[in-house]
């Protein structure tokens, strides 16, 4: 198990007591008088829900990349990448630019295949776009339900 994966059970593990705990003094707001403690009970059962769900999908977001992530290191075809590296490990800028036009070529030749969808997010994420990243993995995975129905 990564540390990744503990950092996200215990998160989750503290979010589950924290609503436990929280969701005590919601009721007791509700059961209240005051409007204006009425809204707040509401909001502090609101909130911990919101980020359940978030959590939630974290995971199954997780899951799902790494499913993918296993199926490419069965078949041997985990993409290469041609990044100069600083000495932290994470890629220069520069170099993950200029990988981003090969796998974005890719992507262009072939927008059926999740894998180079995978791979273009992976040259995203090293060239620390978080958001574009996140898209082309979520077009990766919802490519390769479409395979495997």
């Amino acid at each position: 198990m990564t540390g990744a994966k503990i950092g996200a059970i215990v998160t989750s593990a503290l979010l589950v007591m924290y609503v436990a705990l929280l969701s005590n003094t919601a009721i007791a707001l509700l059961g209240a008088d005051n409007a204006l403690a009425k809204i707040m009970g509401g909001l502090l059962l609101l909130f911990p829900v919101l980020a359940v769900w978030a959590i939630f999908t974290e995971f199954v977001f997780g899951s799902r990349i790494e499913k993918l992530s296993k199926i490419l290191e069965a078949e041997n075809a985990w993409p290469e990448f041609n990044f100069e590296l600083r000495p932290s490990g994470r890629a220069v800028r520069a170099s993950a630019d200029a990988e981003f036009e090969r796998f974005r070529a890719k992507v262009d030749d072939d927008p059926a295949d999740w894998r180079n969808w995978f791979a273009l997010g992976l040259v995203y994420d090293a060239a620390s776009d978080r958001r574009r990243a996140r898209a082309c993995m979520r077009k990766a995975i919802a490519l390769s339900r479409q395979v495997s129905e």
